[in-house]
C-alpha cells in the first residue's frame, strides 16, 4: 500500500450501506494513487505536539497518522487537557473517496452508575462530587479512538506514532511560564492523590524551564505501543486502573473497560450559504447548535453589519439564546433519547426562530450561577493528499478529577459532571440539562465539543475547533462567521474579540469591545469580561494554506508546508 493512502479493514463497517463502495474505491486507489503536492499544515495547543505531527506528515504519513501522534503527544506535554484518561470526537475527511466520518470516542458512564448518584438523601446535589471525587470519572475512550483510527485509516505503524511521546514522557520537557503557573494553580487538587502529587507538584512550586518527567506515563505508553489497545482495556494498565478504583470505593471497573466501544457516526452536514459545514452529531451538542445558529443567521446578510457592532452582537446573542435553550431541552445520547436532530438543524425551523428574533421574542429562562473552565484541547490537520482531521478531546475541567491511578501516570477525567446530576441543575459550565442527559449506565454525557470541517467545491476549506467548555460552540461560530462572511484571515479572525451567551444565566460574556459598544450594551445584558475560546484552524484557499494557533494560549503552534 502506498504511504499516505487511507486504508480500511474490510471486516468492519465505516458508514451504513456504503462499505462495499468505499472498500472497492480504496482498493483501486491504493494501487494507482499518486502523491499530490497540495499544501499541508497543522495547528495544535503545544509546539512540541505540532512538531511531532509535522514530522509525521513530512515523512509521508497521512492526516490520521499525524493526528494519532499529536493525540499521544498532547497527553504528555499538555496534561491539563491532552489525555489517555479522557475522550473526545474526531472528524476525518477522506479526500480520495470524498467521505467524512465522525468518531465518537467519548467517555461512558460506568455500569454501576445511577441517576441520583450525586444527590444526598434530600435529593440535593452534593457539591464537587461529580468533579473531584473517585466517582467523577467516566470510562475513557481516547486510546480506543486512536487505535481505531490507526487501523482503519492510518498508513504508519502505531508504535512509530507513539514513540516520540514515550521519549518525552521519560526524559521530560521544559515547562513554559504558562504551564508552570497552571500546575501551581491546581496544587491543592493534585495533593489529594499520591501519584498526582508526586508528578505535578514541587515543594516550592514549578517555574519556567523546569523539566516535567512522567516515568509511569512513559511505561504505560510503552505497554500500549507494544500490546495494542487491549493493554488499556484488559491488560496490565486496565488492571492497575480498575484495582485503584476498587480500593478507593470507586465504581469504574475492569468490566467497564473491557466493554468500552466507540461509535462511528454520520457527521451532521448542512449548507451555510454556498459552503458545506460538517460537524459532530449527538452526543455532542456542538454540531447541532452550530448548524442551528448558522441556519438562523443565513436569513440575513450579516456582512452588511459592522463587525462587533451593537446591532451585530445583539443578533448573535439572540441566536445563541435560542440554540442553547434547545440544547438544554432536547439534546442527549441518541442511544438513550430520541434527539430531534433533523428538526433542530432544518432551515424551516431556523426561519421560524429568526422571525421570533425579529419580533424581539426570546425563550423563557431561569437564573442560575455559571462557572467556566477553558480546559479541553483541539487540533486541526490537512495532509498533502487533501485528507483532513478535526479533533477535540478532553478530561473535562483542568487535569480532570486530579486522580492518577497508582503506577499509571494517567490523569482521569471528571466527565460525569457533563451529565445532568439533577434535571434543571447546572453543571460546572453553567449548562442546565434535562431528562435527555440524565445519568444512565453506559450512557455518553452531552458535550459542547465542536470539531468542524467546512467544504468549498468538495474540498476542505476550513478545519477548525476550540476548547472552552460551553463557550466552544460560540467561539467556533464566530470563527466561521469571521472567515466566511467577513472574509478574514485566520490571524485577523483570532485577533477579534468574541462574545458568549448561553441562555442560562442571563449574562453576556465578552472580550475587549469598543467602549461605545460596551456602553450601548450595559442596559441590554449583565456584562462580564473574560477570555473566550482558543481556536486552532487551517484555511485552504486554492493553493494557499494558512494555519493559526490562537494566541490566547501562548504554547500553541501552527505549521505549514506551502505548494
Amino acid at each position: 500500500m502506498e504511504r499516505g493512502i487511507l486504508k480500511i479493514n474490510p471486516n468492519k463497517k465505516i458508514l451504513p450501506k456504503k462499505i462495499i463502495i468505499v472498500y472497492l474505491a480504496l482498493l483501486f486507489l491504493s494501487s494507482c494513487a499518486k502523491s499530490s503536492d497540495q499544501p499541508f499544515g497543522i495547528a495544535t495547543r503545544h509546539h512540541l505536539a505540532t512538531d511531532i505531527g509535522m514530522n509525521i506528515l513530512q515523512e509521508g504519513g497521512n492526516a490520521v497518522d499525524a493526528a494519532i501522534a499529536v493525540s499521544f503527544a498532547l497527553a504528555v506535554v499538555n496534561p491539563s487537557a491532552g489525555n489517555l484518561g479522557g475522550g473526545g470526537f474526531m472528524l476525518i475527511h477522506l479526500s480520495k473517496i470524498n467521505e467524512t466520518i465522525a468518531l465518537d470516542y467519548r467517555e461512558k458512564a460506568p455500569i454501576k452508575s445511577f441517576e441520583k448518584m450525586f444527590l444526598d438523601q434530600n435529593e440535593k446535589v452534593i457539591k464537587d462530587l461529580s468533579l473531584n471525587s473517585i466517582l467523577a470519572s467516566g470510562v475513557p475512550g481516547t486510546v480506543s479512538g486512536m487505535f481505531y483510527a490507526s487501523k482503519k485509516f492510518g498508513s504508519m505503524n502505531i508504535e512509530k506514532l507513539i514513540s516520540p511521546s514515550i521519549e518525552i514522557a521519560r526524559n521530560g520537557f521544559n515547562l513554559s511560564e504558562f504551564q508552570a503557573k497552571n500546575l501551581n494553580k491546581y496544587r491543592e487538587k493534585f495533593s489529594k492523590n499520591i501519584e498526582a502529587k508526586q508528578i505535578f507538584t514541587k515543594p516550592n512550586g514549578f517555574k519556567k524551564g523546569d523539566v516535567l518527567i512522567q516515568k509511569n506515563l512513559a511505561d504505560t505508553l510503552e505497554r500500549i505501543s507494544k500490546n495494542g489497545e487491549q493493554e488499556f482495556y484488559s491488560g496490565e494498565t486496565a488492571k492497575k486502573i480498575s484495582e485503584f478504583f476498587k480500593e478507593n470505593n470507586g465504581i469504574l471497573s475492569l468490566e467497564d473497560l473491557k466493554q468500552y466501544k466507540l461509535r462511528v457516526l454520520d457527521p451532521i452536514c448542512k449548507n451555510y450559504r454556498t459552503l458545506k459545514v460538517c460537524s459532530m452529531p449527538p452526543p455532542s451538542s456542538g454540531g447541532v447548535a452550530l448548524i442551528q445558529m448558522l441556519n438562523i443567521l443565513e436569513n440575513i446578510e450579516i456582512n452588511t453589519f459592522g463587525h462587533n457592532s451593537e446591532k451585530y452582537l445583539k443578533l448573535l446573542v439572540s441566536t445563541m439564546d435560542f440554540a442553547y435553550h434547545d440544547r438544554a431541552k432536547f439534546l442527549g445520547d441518541p442511544d438513550f433519547y430520541d434527539v430531534p436532530q433533523e428538526l433542530l438543524t432544518s432551515k424551516e425551523y431556523a426561519r421560524k426562530i429568526f422571525k421570533k428574533i425579529q419580533k424581539g421574542e426570546e425563550p423563557p429562562r431561569i437564573e442560575v450561577i455559571i462557572s467556566e473552565s477553558e480546559e479541553t484541547t483541539h487540533f486541526s490537520i490537512i495532509d498533502k493528499w487533501g485528507n483532513a482531521v478535526s479533533n477535540t478531546y478532553t478530561l473535562n475541567t483542568a487535569y480532570g478529577s486530579g486522580i492518577v491511578p497508582t503506577g499509571t501516570g494517567i490523569l482521569m477525567n471528571n466527565e460525569m459532571d457533563d451529565f445532568s446530576s439533577k434535571p434543571g441543575f447546572p453543571n460546572v459550565y453553567g449548562l442546565v440539562g434535562s431528562e435527555a442527559n440524565k445519568i444512565e449506565p453506559k450512557k455518553t454525557p452531552l458535550s459542547s465539543m465542536t470539531p468542524i470541517i467546512i467544504f468549498k467545491q468538495g474540498r476542505p476549506f476550513l478545519v477548525s475547533g476550540s476548547p472552552g467548555g460551553s463557550t466552544i460552540i460560540t467561539s467556533v461560530l464566530q470563527e466561521v462567521l469571521n472567515v466566511l462572511d467577513f472574509d478574514m484571515s485566520l490571524k485577523e479572525s483570532s485577533s477579534k474579540s468574541r462574545i458568549h451567551f448561553q441562555h442560562l444565566p442571563d449574562i453576556l460574556f465578552h472580550e475587549k469591545l469598543d467602549k461605545d459598544v460596551l456602553v450601548s450594551l450595559k442596559d441590554y445584558k449583565k456584562l462580564i469580561s473574560r477570555n473566550l475560546g482558543e481556536i486552532h484552524s487551517i484555511l485552504l484557499k486554492g493553493d494557499n494554506i494558512e494555519a493559526f494557533s490562537d494566541k490566547r494560549r501562548p504554547d500553541g503552534k501552527a505549521s505549514t508546508v506551502q505548494k
